[in-house]
């Protein structure tokens, strides 16, 4: 009988799959990491909640500082080369298969240094994965039964803020800001929602000599009020952090040396970093007065359970406070929600909210974007659109909106229009 030798084969890539990911956790403790025991366990505990399994996990401490801990994964390899000098650690995750998930293993990492910062990247390994797959995902939620998921191709910063949750990431639509799960601007679309907000309320008004931003962290909506002409826009936003980490790692909105200016009220923007309730509260007492308001904020929150800080700033108190502080003439406008027959809810109660406060509304639906915005005035206009659209010339430039597009933008959706009459 004749034997033919078996030949050893490679591995089979064009069915292998894998996710590396590249990290790096900053303010951690030096203490911590100086500690190659600690940080061990930390990565043993990251490891087993991201269902990795942990074969063996060696550990070494340099002098002066510095440690470094390698594991052994039934699904690859894992480690974390810490820098106490710098409040550093640099980790690498490469895992196979679909049993453990290494960004939750950085993620889980990051919580149990207790790392104010993490940055990771995710490259795909094999031929079993498109080149852009098996990135750090977004799963945001749009509706009852309904969720969008993002790609993430690059986190350029991941972290908590002392209000949120917050995502800076490379997408298909260019570098992407999230906050608790929900995107909040992309340089793609990102001048076509801020336009939809700030432009329509900025036309409406009788004077722009004074504007008053409440969110919007990204401070595009500031840098259109001083185009169109103000001379002194006030922006105020809970979450510093959030807001100068937009500065430092988006493309549009503040540079980091416009907001240390405005933060230190060096020109026509002044950031104040306070509560939009509270400051509008405090603003009325003193008898500020502002041409025109213009409330961004995340959607609304629907669950009656949620915490979410900023949910009354969605209800009509917040918006007769809002009414209190305008010049006359002056005019609020908010970020209301989405004209989709199955979203529609927040806009169809943003509707009934600004009917109740003010004598003339108009509202604004984008037709480029997902995203629906009311202005209000106190007064009665006979027509707002045509006046809106008279005052055009009061944008040096403009790249989505002009008078046909305030028109059709000001009919809202017939099931809205039907529920509101």
């Amino acid at each position: 009988m004749t034997t033919t030798p078996v030949t050893p084969t490679a591995p089979d890539t064009a069915t292998f799959a894998g996710r590396h990911v590249l990290a790096e956790l900053r303010g951690i403790d030096a203490a911590v990491l100086g500690d190659e025991h600690r940080v061990a366990e930390a990565l043993r505990r990251a490891l087993d909640a991201g269902g990795a399994t942990v074969l063996d996990v060696v550990a070494h401490r340099f002098e002066p500082q510095g440690t470094t801990v390698l594991a052994l994964l039934a699904e690859s390899h894992a480690s974390v080369h810490t820098y106490p000098e710098a409040s550093a650690a640099f980790v690498d995750v490469f895992t196979c298969g679909v049993q453990a998930d290494p960004e939750m293993v950085v993620d889980a990492l990051g919580r149990e240094l207790d790392a104010r910062e993490v940055r990771a990247q995710v490259v795909a390994r094999g031929a079993g994965l498109a080149p852009a797959a098996g990135g750090r995902e977004v799963d945001e939620p749009l509706a009852a039964g309904m969720r969008r998921r993002w790609r993430l191709d690059e986190v350029l910063w991941r972290g908590r803020t002392d209000w949120q949750d917050m995502v800076v990431a490379r997408t298909a639509q260019g570098v992407s800001l999230f906050c608790d799960g929900e995107r909040q601007s992309t340089e793609a679309t990102q001048l076509v929602y801020h336009e939809a907000l700030a432009v329509p309320p900025m036309l409406l008004a009788d004077e722009l000599r004074s504007v008053l931003v409440v969110g919007s962290s990204e401070g595009v909506v500031s840098q259109l009020a001083v185009a169109a002409g103000a001379t002194r826009v006030d922006h105020v936003d809970i979450d510093t952090e959030c807001v100068r980490r937009c500065a430092e790692l988006l493309p549009y909105g503040y540079t980091p040396e416009e907001l240390a200016r405005a933060e230190a009220g060096d020109g026509p923007v002044r950031v104040h970093y306070a509560d939009g309730w509270q400051f509008l509260a405090d603003a009325a007492a003193r008898g500020d007065r502002w041409d025109v308001v213009i409330v961004d904020l995340p959607d609304e929150p629907v669950e009656v359970t949620d915490p979410a800080q900023h949910a009354r700033l969605y209800g009509a108190e917040f918006l007769r406070r809002c009414r209190d502080v305008l010049a006359p003439g002056g005019v609020v406008c908010s970020q209301a929600g989405c004209p989709t027959l199955w979203r529609n809810d927040t806009l169809g109660r943003m509707t009934r909210r600004f009917d109740e406060v003010f004598a003339t509304v108009l509202p604004y639906c984008s037709d480029e974007h997902e995203w629906a915005y009311l202005t209000g005035r106190v007064d009665d206009v006979d027509d707002p659109v045509e006046l809106a659209a008279s005052r055009l010339d009061r944008f040096p430039t403009l790249a989505s909106i002009d008078a046909d597009a305030l028109r059709r933008g000001a009919v809202l959706p017939f099931a809205l229009r039907a529920s509101v009459a």
